[in-house]
């Protein structure tokens, strides 16, 4: 297990995806690589939590359409 990096982002924090966001099978009442989030979606991180065995930041992102989907630091900026 890795250490955990300190997280660039906080909860409440609104923010956009860089790029699309698709399932990788984390929504099984969606078609698997099933659009989530278009590029430029806004959002607002809902919670903060590290993944175990990386230790990477992982972010629960709600978008505007009330979908939340976990998101890493590469796949959001701030708004």
């Amino acid at each position: 297990m890795t250490a955990p990096r300190r997280p660039l982002y906080q909860w409440g924090q609104r923010v956009r995806t860089l790029s699309e966001l698709r399932n990788d099978g984390s929504f099984p009442d969606v078609p698997p690589e099933a659009l989530l989030a278009p590029a430029g979606s806004r959002g607002e991180i809902v919670q903060v939590g590290t993944h175990v065995d990386s230790g990477t930041p992982v972010y629960l992102v709600e978008f505007d359409d009330q979908r939340v989907v976990g998101c890493f630091e590469e796949e959001i900026a701030p708004w």
